[in-house]
């Protein structure tokens, strides 16, 4: 069984949507698999099973793919965040995106089998990933209109915002890739700043 101070960041998690029982929020936390990563390492790769979902309670990973022999971030998972590749997952194909550690990191996985099976025994657990999913669709969606709407130097900007903090443990190619520029553009903005 997963430990209370590992399970405790995704207890806040779920406690912040909907109510547990002590019962319930134990039978979760059963279901957990613990996942040590040193930097670098591979939780999901393209080609293999995309069947858990991924919460991440200590260090920060990337979920990206290759595009025309690129890397496009698509998501940094940081403490008290999901990460999986939702399309492989949903549809029950092979994953196209790799999830790796940017520095060492502790992250709970949960299988998609055990997860259906505490929807149909925890109801309020099928709620809380609802609205995370709706979540999910919905910062998606904003972040495709912020590229779409905004400047390189305002994406910048909003990501500063949304992930304080970040710029300082993140590499400075991987913050480009996410915002969809070079890294040699992203120098030109940090400096006229």
């Amino acid at each position: 069984m997963v430990p209370s101070d590992l399970f405790s960041p995704v207890q806040k998690v779920l406690t912040d949507y909907t109510d547990f029982s002590t019962e319930q929020l134990l039978r979760i936390r059963k279901a957990f698999k613990v996942n040590f990563l040193k930097k670098k390492e591979y939780l999901l790769q393209p080609g293999s099973k995309a069947d858990s979902l991924y919460f991440v309670v200590e260090g920060c990973v990337r979920v990206y793919r290759l595009v025309s022999d690129r890397e496009v971030i698509m998501q940094f998972g940081i403490k008290g965040t999901c990460v999986s590749d939702l399309q492989g997952y949903i549809g029950e194909k092979p994953s196209e995106q790799f999830i790796q550690a940017i520095e060492p990191s502790v992250v709970l996985q949960i299988h998609k089998d055990k997860l259906e099976r505490l929807f149909d025994e925890i109801p309020p657990l099928e709620r809380f990933f609802r609205i995370k999913f709706q979540n999910a669709h919905s910062e998606l969606q904003e972040r495709h209109h912020l590229n779409l709407s905004m400047g390189a130097k305002e994406r910048y900007e909003e990501f500063r915002k949304r992930f304080k903090n970040l710029e300082q443990r993140v590499p400075q190619y991987m913050i480009a890739s996410y915002l969809g520029m070079t890294k040699e553009f992203l120098s030109y903005i940090r400096r006229s700043n």
